[in-house]
């Protein structure tokens, strides 16, 4: 039986699982926020407001009001709101074949194992280089510029700092986060803190990547910091701080001329930005 589609024909034979895009476009999505650590350390309100690759999301912020001694009248100020723009500028893409020898001889459920792939390299590549090029904005102190080797004894100590330096600049305690390699997470692990009923959570302190609590932040392991040489580049501040919304746009299959299977393509579209320089840092970890 032939099915015809806006981006192409495909078969299948009676009895045999089809491909439906929608389906798989939303099953691609939810794998994808599952994994990732962006969605726990970035502002992602604006996720349903993108389309796809060139729109602009114009984010409000919040009004400063001046407090001033009562002196019996009171003058009134404006009330203004800037705003700043998300521009979603970036996108990723992904191809893969199914052959339709494979697919009738396969025991698994293909089309899941091939979004799961998908889901997990597309959150690997998202996630890279928005912890990679968006460290030139942010605002706070650099930590450990001296580039001290980070140890079991000293670790808890630049993550003290780091509270320290959110704190002159008023940032909220609520919803911090630390974000370390895998090496930092287990020097943590083997520090003071180590037992997992200090860290506040004494469920389970791996799932998600999210290793516990520790002065205030949430701190997370992950394997897509930035590394230049021999320095990885932490990262610690409060969501608010950066702004990032993502969105997969389209996932369709055609028929393939040269071969006898379908091709699977999709594409994700997402953006960044840094809104409040001030509520975020990163840290030199060697």
């Amino acid at each position: 039986m032939a099915i015809s589609s806006s981006s192409g024909s495909f078969s299948f034979a009676a009895g045999e699982q089809h491909f439906i895009p929608e389906i798989f476009s939303k099953k691609l999505q939810a794998k994808f926020y599952k994994q990732t650590v962006l969605a726990e350390v970035t502002n992602n309100d604006y996720e349903g407001e993108i389309s796809g690759q060139g729109d602009k999301v114009n984010i409000r912020t919040v009004p400063a009001v001046t407090v001033a001694d009562y002196t019996g009248s009171l003058t009134y100020a404006d009330v203004t709101s800037s705003t700043v723009e998300l521009n979603i500028n970036k996108a990723k893409s992904y191809a893969f074949k199914v052959d339709d020898i494979l697919k009738r001889q396969a025991d698994i459920d293909y089309m899941s194992a091939a979004a799961e792939d998908a889901a997990n390299n597309m959150k690997i590549a998202i996630e890279a280089d928005v912890f990679e090029n968006a460290l030139g904005d942010f605002g706070q102190s650099v930590l450990n510029n001296g580039e001290t080797a980070m140890t079991s004894a000293n670790i808890l100590g630049t993550i003290i700092d780091a509270g320290k330096n959110l704190d002159v600049s008023n940032i909220p305690e609520d919803g911090r986060f630390f974000i370390v390699s895998p090496t930092e997470g287990a020097l943590l692990k083997q520090s003071e803190l180590r037992q997992a009923y200090l860290t506040g959570d004494s469920t389970s302190p791996l799932r998600n990547g999210f290793i516990g609590m520790v002065d205030r932040f949430k701190v997370y392991v992950s394997n897509n910091l930035y590394t230049a040489g021999s320095i990885t580049y932490g990262i610690y501040g409060h969501p608010k701080a950066l702004a990032y919304a993502s969105q997969f746009t389209n996932t369709e299959t055609v028929r393939l001329e040269s071969s006898f299977g379908d091709g699977v393509r999709g594409l994700a579209v997402y953006g960044y930005k840094t809104v409040v320089p001030s509520a975020i840092g990163y840290v030199k970890m060697l």
